[in-house]
């Protein structure tokens, strides 16, 4: 595609009753529309098992929309590109409809054949769909075929390979779009920025300066409705196979050769490969699980995990997950990188912390001053920004150091216009850029990492849950996994400084 060009495509979204394609999809097309980033060539078909006409279907698309953007002008030419299909995944005839359907709407839209079949429902149907989808005629093309999958990816690394088998029988690796939401971020995209477009950052991004870095990734809401998925997953599957390694590969790569996606997805692989293994009774030396009991959230008494809907009273699933990698490369040897995640936390905030080493020798001793260390810091969300502390004189005659802040955020009128990460992601796959989607040698070695913890933890009974209160930044376990290396969590919220 050109540049400036404006993709066309036909849009098959598989799932379009669910609460995803009602909460991020709708909004984040009508998004890309309103800003002119798609040409009035482009159209949707629902697919869903519940029976609803074009007319029902599209007053549905406007009333996601109209909950989501309050300025939803032009909504009627919008939500008239939007069709329904009533389908049975499992039924060949089904597929054969929708291909008759896919076909009037190329021709009509002169859609050039360009189709993407986005499934936005449950996993277990992805092989099934992607084998339909080729032996009933719908990948039989003259244009672009594209296969966008959410995760989970598989449950561990053999049912991934299965999924993946399956689906390499209608699309190649470079048509299928796995995402991941937070590489839809705008911080997480960048953290490459700050890195590769700063001289005074990537001469000092290596063990020589930075003592630790810290990912840590809270929510305070509970596992709600999600109970029966979340007691297969738990934490560890849930954020840090996917989200929390993804994070930890972009800040740890080495500068690839150009900003291409087959150069960046080359680096990450490399950081996933030098991650030190760990099995057996090392998991439990670098890695502790938490699950949360009750608490007091927002002045609200709140349940414990295991009191939770469709959640077993002896539950032995994690709700949080804290860890040390050890990159065992060149650049990274001997600098730990501490990763935390977990639900009914205290505050809700995705955050990077980069800690710099303190300097050889304390010029302020002779004050019995202790300097607080460097840090930048890069905020995901729910703000968005960078926050480089520093050390600075106090105003007035003695020569004392103050730490200060300098600060940039994504607020006021350049952050209203920040997209949404599905939105940015749905333009990627409709212009063909796959950078910020993940490779299934990501996927692969993720997995194969993961599941020597997960072995651990299902074969082993946690006797101590739950080990954190609601409300809480999670069990005193996690701060003894820094507290051996002499470091601490520093706190999600911002530090009592001056700011400059």
């Amino acid at each position: 595609m050109k540049l400036n060009e404006k993709p066309t495509a036909l849009i098959m979204i598989f799932g379009a009753t669910g609460d995803l394609a009602k909460r991020k999809l709708f909004p984040s097309l009508y998004r890309l529309y309103k800003k002119g980033k798609l040409s009035e060539r482009f159209a949707v078909i629902g697919i869903a098992r519940r029976p609803l006409s074009n007319d029902e279907f599209q007053a549905n698309v406007k009333n996601s929309v109209e909950s989501a953007i309050k300025d939803s002008g032009e909504l009627e030419d919008f939500v008239s590109h939007f069709y329904y299909h009533s389908h049975d995944v499992t039924d060949a005839s089904s597929y054969l409809a929708l291909k008759s359907m896919a076909e009037e709407l190329d021709t009509h839209y002169s859609l050039e054949g360009n189709r993407i079949f986005y499934l936005a429902m449950a996993p277990e149907f992805f092989g099934t769909i992607a084998e339909h989808l080729k032996a009933d005629g719908l990948t039989d093309v003259d244009g672009f075929k594209r296969l966008v999958i959410e995760k989970p990816f598989g449950h561990d690394l053999e049912s991934a390979k299965q999924l993946n088998k399956q689906i390499r029988k209608a699309f190649s690796e470079n048509e299928i779009y796995r995402i991941d939401h937070y590489l839809g971020k705008e911080m997480v995209q960048n953290i490459e920025v700050i890195r590769f477009a700063n001289a005074i950052f990537e001469p000092l991004w290596n063990n020589r300066y930075i003592s630790n870095i810290q990912v840590t990734s809270s929510e305070v809401l509970g596992v709600e409705e999600r109970g029966r998925y979340y007691e297969k997953s738990g934490a560890l599957r849930d954020m840090v196979q996917n989200h929390m390694l993804q994070m930890v590969a972009l800040l740890a790569m080495e500068p690839p050769i150009r900003l291409t996606t087959d150069e960046i997805r080359s680096e990450k692989v490399k950081v996933l490969r030098a991650m030190r293994p760990l099995e057996g009774e090392r998991v439990k030396e670098y890695f502790v699980r938490g699950q949360y009991g009750k608490g007091s959230m927002s002045g609200k008494q709140v349940p414990a995990y295991r009191e939770e809907q469709m959640v077993d009273e002896q539950s032995n699933t994690e709700t949080y997950v804290a860890g040390k990698l050890m990159i065992d490369n060149f650049r990274w040897a001997g600098v730990p990188i501490y990763i935390r995640t977990g639900k009914r936390m205290a505050a809700k905030s995705t955050k990077i912390v980069i800690q710099f080493k303190d300097i050889p020798m304390n010029l302020y001793y002779q004050t019995e001053q202790t300097l607080n260390p460097n840090l930048l810091v890069i905020h995901i969300q729910p703000e968005e920004g960078i926050t480089l502390y520093l050390n600075a004189q106090k105003s007035g005659q003695n020569m004392e150091a103050t730490p200060v802040k300098l600060n940039f955020a994504n607020k006021g009128i350049d952050g209203m216009n920040t997209p949404e990460a599905y939105e940015r992601l749905l333009y990627d796959c409709m212009r063909g850029d796959a950078t910020n989607f993940t490779h299934w040698d990501e996927v692969a070695l993720s997995w194969s990492f993961v599941d020597k913890i997960s072995d651990v933890w299902e074969n082993t009974k946690e006797e101590g849950f739950p080990n954190y209160e609601s409300g809480t930044m999670g069990p005193k376990e996690a701060d003894q996994l820094l507290e051996k290396d002499g470091f601490f969590w520093w706190p999600v919220t911002d530090l009592d400084v001056e700011e400059c």
